[in-house]
């Protein structure tokens, strides 16, 4: 539940605002991992031709017609873990909020920590050492778009329902993405760029979500009106 100070004001429980920083953190690391270690390729890195796990290879190869050569590899990969780990330990952190919204708001929690595990197991199992655990790890990635779906339909009653539309947005779009990447429908992004649009979602999602939490501001509105007047307001007011 909520905590609110003497005065009746909403405050975010300090294990969500963890919650919101450790979201923050995971997204920012990943998403400043990434332009380093494209950075250090020897030949370009293309975000239309390459996946993001090209950057996590540890040997240097031609695969799949694409060239492959990441020289801080165990830099992405430890970001890739680190993602997940972030994802695991936020939705946990947040978990009062997936208490309002019913099977909905909880179903997104699982589903969001299940992307988590992915990250983790993507991060450990590099592409051109472990092949079907990596795309194991991936299709877990993918399923948090779904609970993106269910965290727009679950979160309107909590702290969080502001960014409840933009989290059914960008779960319609990451579900489609991921559809349309495993049947190689590219839409002339390349490959690379129709996974981004399955890949970023997430943590588009985090950052925003971990911004809003952090603020105090969402959901202070709605607590009050439900909370109604504090006893005694009215009297006070009149001076009896």
């Amino acid at each position: 539940m909520p905590e609110t100070d003497e005065a009746g004001t909403h405050r975010t429980p300090w294990t969500t605002r963890i919650g919101a920083v450790v979201w923050l953190l995971g997204a920012a690391q990943f998403l400043m991992a990434h332009l380093v270690v494209q950075a250090a390729w020897p030949r370009p890195y293309s975000w239309s031709d390459n996946n993001v796990s090209d950057l996590g290879v540890v040997g240097c190869s031609d695969w799949g017609g694409r060239y492959m050569c990441s020289p801080l590899h165990d830099v992405m990969n430890a970001s890739f873990v680190l993602q997940g780990v972030a994802l695991v330990a936020g939705t946990v952190l947040v978990r009062t909020l997936w208490r309002r919204g019913a099977l909905a708001s909880l179903g997104a929690g699982v589903l969001l920590a299940a992307a988590g595990v992915g990250w983790i197991v993507v991060g450990l199992a590099p592409a051109d050492v472990h092949p079907p655990a990596h795309s194991g790890g991936a299709l877990l990635v993918a399923v948090g778009n779904l609970g993106l779906v269910l965290a727009g339909l679950g979160l309107r009653g909590s702290a969080l329902r502001a960014m409840a539309p933009v989290a059914l947005v960008l779960g319609v779009v990451g579900v489609a993405a991921t559809v349309l990447f495993l049947a190689k429908t590219y839409l002339g992004l390349g490959m690379g760029g129709m996974e981004r649009f399955w890949i970023f979602p997430a943590q588009i999602w985090t950052l925003a979500a971990g911004c809003g939490l952090l603020s105090g501001r969402p959901g202070a509105a709605l607590t009050s009106a439900r909370r109604g007047p504090r006893p005694g307001a009215g009297r006070a007011r009149h001076g009896s």
